[in-house]
C-alpha cells in the first residue's frame, strides 16, 4: 500500500499535461541517440588514437635516443636544453632508487603498451609519475644506459571520462533546452484552444483563435471560431424571442385583468381567475429573467454579508417562513449586486414553495456565509437550505435543465420550471460554481462558490 502512494504522485506528473509529455518523449529520445551517438565515437575513434598515440611516442622516443647517439659529448647538455625549451621533453638518467608509480588509467593505456614495446623493446617501462614528478614516462636505452623520457601529458591525452561527461552535459542541455521549446510550440496552439473553450464554457465570449500555421491547426481555430459565432448568434435569437414573446403577452394579461376587475362574477371566481393571471405574469418574468443577459462590465464590490442580511429581512415579513442567518465578514465578491440579489431570492422562493418543513405550513430556511483559503485561493461560499423532504439523488441534475420541474419530489410546483435554470445562467456569468445536494436530516442546500476579492 505504502508503494502504491509513493507512486501516485509521479503518475499524476506524468498526466499532468500535453507539455510534459512531449518534453519527456523528446528527452528520451535526445538521451539514447546522444549515448549510442557517443558510444559509436568511442568505439571507430579508439584504434586509430592508439595508433596516433603509440608512433607519436615510438617517434619522440627513437629521435631522442638517435640525437643524443649521434651528438657530440660536450653538445649534450645544450641539446638536452633544446629539447626541454623547445618540444618539452626531458631525458633523466635511469637510477636505482627512482620512484616509480604505475602507468597512467587511461582505457587506451594496455593498447599503447603493447604497440611500444613492440617497437622498443619489452624492456621498456611506462610511468605516470618519477620521483615525484607527473608526467609521461617512457624508458629507454642507449647502449648498457637506461634513461627516462619525459612527454608532458597534453601531448598524448585524449579526451578523459571527465571530458566527455562535460560534452554530453553540455550537449544534454541544449537538446533539452531544444525539447522544451519545441513542446512549447507543438503545445501553443492547442493550450489557446483549451483556454478559449474553458472561457467559452464559463459563458464568455473569446477573441477569435489565429486562422495561421499548419492546416490542421487553421481547420481547428476556423471551426471553434464559426462554433462559437454561430451559438452566439443562437443565444442573441433566442434572448430576442423570449423576450418578445413575454414582453408581448403582458398586454393581453393586462386587459385580462381589467375586464376582470369590471366583470360581474362572484368573489371566489374573480379570485380564482386573478391568481391564474398572476400566476402567468410571474411565467413571464421568468421567461424576461432568462432572457436577459449580464454583463461583466457591470460587476462591482459585493459585500456578501450585507446583501444576504437584506435577502433574509425582506423575506421574513412572510407568514410562511422562517429564515436563520450565519454570515461571515468581509465576505466580498466581483459581481452585479442586483443579479445576485435576485439569485439569492430565486432560492428562498423555491425553497418557501418546495421546502416546507414536514408537518409543518412553514418553510425553514438556512442562509449561510463563510470564507475559505488565502490570497488568490480564497473563495466566498453561500448556502441556501431548507428543511423539506429533499429530491431523489437520480433526479437532482433534472433540477437545472429549462423547463423542467420535478412534481414528485418537490410538491406543488407552479411556473415553467425556470429558477433554478436562471440561477445557474447568472452564476455561470459570475465564474461561480454551483451545487445543488441533499442535506443531512432531510431538505435541499444549494451551495454557490465564487472568488473572494479584498
Amino acid at each position: 500500500m505504502k508503494k502504491r502512494l509513493f507512486k501516485l504522485p509521479r503518475l499524476a506528473w506524468l498526466k499532468s499535461g500535453l507539455f510534459w509529455r512531449t518534453f519527456l518523449l523528446l528527452g528520451v529520445l535526445t538521451t539514447l541517440s546522444m549515448s549510442a551517438w557517443v558510444g559509436m565515437i568511442s568505439i571507430v575513434q579508439r584504434e586509430p588514437q592508439v595508433q596516433q598515440i603509440s608512433a607519436q611516442v615510438i617517434s619522440v622516443v627513437t629521435i631522442t635516443r638517435a640525437a643524443l647517439t649521434h651528438s657530440a659529448v660536450g653538445l649534450r647538455s645544450e641539446l638536452l636544453f633544446e629539447l626541454v625549451s623547445n618540444e618539452g621533453i626531458r631525458v633523466f638518467p635511469m637510477e636505482e632508487d627512482d620512484e616509480v608509480d604505475p602507468p597512467p588509467d587511461n582505457a587506451l593505456m594496455p593498447d599503447i603498451e603493447a604497440l611500444v614495446k613492440a617497437k622498443l623493446g619489452a624492456d621498456t617501462r611506462f610511468s605516470s609519475s618519477v620521483n615525484g614528478v607527473s608526467g609521461f614516462w617512457v624508458s629507454f636505452k642507449i647502449d648498457d644506459d637506461a634513461y627516462w623520457l619525459m612527454l608532458e601529458r597534453e601531448r598524448i591525452r585524449g579526451l578523459t571520462g571527465i571530458q566527455w561527461l562535460g560534452w554530453a552535459g553540455v550537449v544534454s542541455i541544449v537538446s533539452l533546452l531544444g525539447a522544451a521549446l519545441i513542446s512549447s510550440l507543438i503545445n501553443l496552439p492547442l493550450a489557446r484552444l483549451t483556454a478559449a473553450t474553458r472561457e467559452f464554457a464559463q459563458g464568455n465570449r473569446p477573441p477569435p483563435l489565429p486562422e495561421k500555421g499548419p492546416r490542421e491547426i487553421r481547420e481547428a481555430n476556423r471551426s471553434f471560431n464559426q462554433m462559437v459565432d454561430d451559438l452566439q448568434q443562437v443565444e442573441s435569437d433566442r434572448a430576442v424571442i423570449l423576450a418578445g414573446i413575454s414582453h408581448d403577452l403582458r398586454t393581453p394579461l393586462a386587459r385580462m385583468q381589467l375586464e376582470v376587475e369590471m366583470a360581474n362574477l362572484s368573489l371566489e371566481s374573480r379570485d380564482g381567475i386573478q391568481s391564474d393571471i398572476a400566476q402567468m405574469d410571474a411565467i413571464i418574468g421568468q421567461f424576461l429573467d432568462y432572457a436577459k443577459p449580464t454583463e461583466a462590465a457591470t460587476f462591482i464590490n459585493v459585500d456578501v454579508k450585507t446583501l444576504l442580511e437584506e435577502c433574509a429581512h425582506e423575506v421574513s415579513r412572510l407568514t410562511d417562513v422562517q429564515v436563520s442567518t450565519e454570515l461571515a465578514e468581509r465576505a466580498h465578491v466581483l459581481g452585479n449586486a442586483t443579479d445576485l440579489k435576485r439569485v439569492i431570492g430565486n432560492l428562498i422562493e423555491n425553497a418557501r414553495r418546495y421546502g416546507k418543513t414536514p408537518g409543518k405550513d412553514v418553510a425553514e430556511i438556512e442562509l449561510k456565509c463563510s470564507v475559505k483559503g488565502m490570497h488568490t485561493a480564497r473563495r466566498v461560499t453561500i448556502e441556501v437550505s431548507d428543511h423539506g423532504v429533499g429530491v431523489p439523488e437520480e433526479q437532482i441534475a433534472q433540477l437545472l435543465k429549462p423547463f423542467t420541474r420535478l412534481d414528485a419530489a418537490r410538491g406543488q410546483a407552479n411556473g415553467a420550471g425556470l429558477g433554478l435554470a436562471i440561477v445557474e445562467r447568472v452564476l455561470l456569468k459570475h465564474g461561480a460554481e454551483f451545487k445543488v445536494r441533499n442535506r443531512p436530516g432531510g431538505g435541499l442546500a444549494i451551495q454557490i462558490a465564487m472568488r473572494a476579492i479584498a
